[in-house]
């Protein structure tokens, strides 16, 4: 029998699932968390000790947690570069949300054309366009919908001058949901927004943390931000219908409120927090 992607519970990353912890119990709260809470937390969703302490050396390596000691015990918390990254998260879930309902009919073109030696380069480019909502309509052509900063978006690249990048609307007989079509998988996206509902609508008991609400919440929120940020906030309007997203989010705003209090209640009991000032 086929198995449905429903059925295929997904695999995260432990530094996403660091970070997920960090965003929803720390950001707020401020200072630093010991290394074994952490150790705690993850162990709920089968992340091991030695995968937890490589992941915060990892992260503290990388500028987005530092170190602290108190005693004999290590703490971390949050950098400012983290502090950043988690608020985009928080407002790409919680303010931008997976439905977009007010498209102005603007788009943001981006042309570039690098030599065939720049791999790495290219890699990088369409790994940030992919990131900030970007498609390709056609070769060395890529669209979002809305007006996207692509200065900031690729300001570190050192690309300026191989860019053009232009903001207006399209013209006949160019229609935006061909465009769409064409630049984006649909198939794909509508795919995980589908498999996402099924899974927590029937709360998978084959889910790890089961009973758990601070495992369940983890995993709740690690699986829906990675889903809306592959997803490129395509204007509602000209996708195809029964677009399944507003269920899903539907459904994640009902579950997150359903687990957030006994996961705030069980973090309070478990976690071991300094003042990192």
């Amino acid at each position: 029998m086929a198995v449905s992607d429903a059925d295929q519970l997904p695999t995260h990353r432990p530094q996403s699932l660091m970070l997920t912890f960090f965003g929803v119990h720390m950001l707020k709260r401020g200072g630093a968390v010991s290394s074994g809470s952490v150790i705690d937390v993850l162990g709920r969703v089968d992340v091991g000790e030695d995968a937890v302490r490589t992941t915060l050396a990892r992260m503290v390596n990388r500028g987005l947690l530092e170190r602290h000691r108190r005693g004999r015990r290590t703490y971390f918390g949050l950098t400012p570069r983290a502090e950043g990254v988690l608020r985009d998260g928080h407002d790409r879930v919680w303010r931008v949300g997976a439905v977009n309902r007010a498209w102005d009919g603007t788009w943001t073109v981006v042309g570039f054309s690098l030599p065939e030696a720049w791999a790495s380069a290219r890699h990088d480019l369409r790994s940030r366009l992919v990131w900030a909502g970007f498609g390709p309509v056609q070769s060395g052509m890529w669209i979002a919908a809305g007006r996207v900063d692509v200065a900031a978006l690729v300001a570190d690249l050192g690309l300026d001058a191989h860019l053009r990048v232009f903001h207006g609307r399209s013209g006949e007989p160019t229609e935006a949901a061909a465009l769409i079509g064409a630049a984006f998988d649909l198939p794909g996206i509508a795919g995980r927004y589908r498999a996402f509902r099924e899974r927590w609508e029937r709360a998978d008991p084959a889910l790890p943390g089961a009973g758990d609400p601070l495992a369940r919440q983890l995993l709740l929120h690690t699986e829906w931000l990675n889903l809306v940020r592959q997803d490129p906030h395509l204007p509602a309007d000209h996708l195809p219908a029964h677009w399944p997203a507003a269920r899903a989010e539907e459904l994640f705003h009902v579950l997150a409120g359903r687990f957030d209090e006994p996961a705030a209640r069980l973090a309070g009991e478990v976690l071991d927090c300094i003042d990192a000032g």
